[in-house]
């Protein structure tokens, strides 16, 4: 049985713009191998969609409260929903 897919939305706020947060948000969805895309917001923050089994996207969540060694992470919010299966893979936006 195939695991149900699940899409994760998180805004993060901090120092995370300028620091590669999102190149580094890429790496770790695709070693996850999951689809979607992250993007800076005009407030500061980064918005990361990502689908794929929940497992997979709960470790990547774990690794956006912390993000890359450049970045400080001042609070995360996630917001889950059913998958869209929009994305063919994972990818930095503008």
């Amino acid at each position: 049985m195939k695991m149900a897919e699940r899409r994760l939305r998180a805004i993060v706020s901090g120092r995370v713009q300028g620091v590669y947060f999102r190149a580094h948000t890429k790496e770790e969805a695709v070693k996850l191998d999951l689809t979607g895309f992250a993007r800076n917001l005009d407030d500061g923050t980064v918005e990361v969609v990502a689908e794929g089994p929940e497992v997979r996207l709960r470790k990547l969540s774990e690794w956006l409260k912390r993000g890359p060694p450049a970045a400080s992470v001042a609070s995360l919010e996630v917001s889950w929903s059913e998958a869209s299966r929009e994305f063919n893979s994972f990818e930095v936006t503008y």
